[in-house]
């Protein structure tokens, strides 16, 4: 088939197509197409924005259920009664609690190295100077995230300590410290603390108020809050109650129920220092006669009445003593004549004007007993003093000796255990 004449289809020549394209053309149609691609949204291979997000809510779920875990310790403790905290005992604030992180993957972990002979695992007397932990055999423990210590005192179990800070400018920390080398903050910036003898429980004071709380699982749980007299101070746990001494320049003290609601006017005036308990409940300390001599007394656990006193003794009151466990042995600063020393009372004669022996030189700091017949203590220079209540009633007091290990210029603390 041919085509018309002046006719041309696709079989035929005709008008032919140009190729040739304009640089300014090609140069656009290429600007074009990258700007297409720019604004397409592709799929990465790595979405870190979806790892941190789904990390977070790993971190979440954990916290959660440590804090349901805390949570359902806090009932088991409420309902067994031993802290009945109720709602009346609150006041408006936020305690400065510092809860300690749950999940410590993500920080790193304090250690503690032992320099010298490794420590027995049976518990023995040691000595904590800021850094140091020092047991009576002269082993020593450093814990390199512990600053400046004031007190310390072992946990339920032996797996670490309680450790309270010297004073400085922003207050007194508390630490737990774990026997892995786990350092944990619990309070920050607070003022006098007192530990409860087994460690579950501590007081202190915050601005205006006292604060009492459980030491579970490595946090402060179920505080309770009073409102205090001005430079009024927590002293020491007599139960689950909080002996207070509303003003430290004056005799006196009262006791603080949480169960039970606020603090109370309720001042008992004559009692310028404690010691301890006895074993029937009824509490050993000085009091004063309105003569300016002191005397021993044991006073009622519930309205820190004198039921029993004993005048013989001439006592320090700086309140540095303790009772030994089976509540027979008071060891307590005094005088010999003119001579600043530590005595040792038979609290047995408590009513019939006991008396006193030279145990060795003053103390200062904390008094541990070891059993019932054998304590110890620091002196003046911060040696340690071993005290032997056989030897001391034969007439020889202990000697001090000097702590080894302890830089200079520190001062160490003791404590049971380790």
């Amino acid at each position: 088939m041919s085509a018309l004449p002046g006719q041309s289809d696709n079989l035929t020549d005709g008008p032919r197509r140009s190729y040739q394209v304009p640089p300014d053309e090609l140069e656009g149609a290429v600007r074009e197409t990258l700007s297409h691609q720019v604004a397409l949204a592709r799929p990465l291979g790595v979405d870190p924005a979806g790892q941190a997000i789904r990390r977070a809510n790993r971190i979440r779920r954990r916290r959660t259920a440590a804090g349901l875990a805390v949570a359902a310790v806090v009932t088991v403790l409420l309902s067994a009664g031993m802290a009945q905290l109720g709602a009346e005992t609150g006041r408006d604030g936020a305690p400065i609690v510092v809860i300690g992180d749950p999940d410590p993957s993500g920080r790193p972990m304090p250690t503690a190295s032992v320099p010298g002979a490794v420590p027995s695992p049976a518990p023995s007397l040691a000595a904590l100077g800021s850094e140091i932990l020092v047991n009576a055999d002269g082993r020593r423990l450093v814990l390199s995230d512990v600053g400046p210590a004031e007190r310390a005192q072992l946990l339920p179990g032996g797996g670490g300590w309680l450790v309270v800070s010297t004073q400085k400018t922003a207050g007194r920390s508390l630490w737990m410290v774990q026997n892995d080398g786990l350092v944990q903050v619990l309070l920050a910036g607070a003022g006098p603390i007192v530990l409860a003898p087994d460690s579950r429980q501590v007081a202190w004071r915050d601005g205006g108020d006292l604060l009492v709380a459980g030491v579970v699982g490595g946090q402060l749980i179920g505080a309770a809050r009073t409102a205090a007299p001005a430079g009024a101070v927590p002293v020491r746990f007599v139960g689950d109650s909080v002996l207070v001494r509303p003003d430290p320049a004056d005799a006196g003290h009262t006791l603080w129920r949480p169960a039970a609601g606020p603090l109370t006017g309720a001042v008992e005036q004559k009692t310028l220092n404690f010691y301890g308990g006895l074993p029937d409940g009824r509490l050993v300390g000085q009091i004063s006669t309105g003569t300016g001599r002191t005397c021993l007394a044991a006073l009622d656990p519930t309205r820190l009445n004198p039921v029993e006193t004993g005048c013989g003794p001439q006592l320090s009151q700086d309140g540095a003593g303790e009772i030994s466990a089976d509540g027979r042995w008071l060891l307590v600063n005094g005088l010999v004549g003119k001579a600043r020393q530590a005595l040792l009372i038979d609290l047995r004669r408590l009513g019939s004007n006991p008396t006193a022996v030279s145990a060795g030189p003053p103390i200062t700091g904390a008094v541990v007993w070891t059993d019932e017949s054998h304590a110890a203590y620091l002196d003046p220079a911060g040696e340690l003093v071993r005290v032997d209540v056989g030897r001391v009633r034969a007439g020889i007091p202990a000697s001090p000796a000097a702590v080894s290990g302890v830089p200079a210029g520190d001062r160490p603390i003791l404590v049971a255990g380790f």
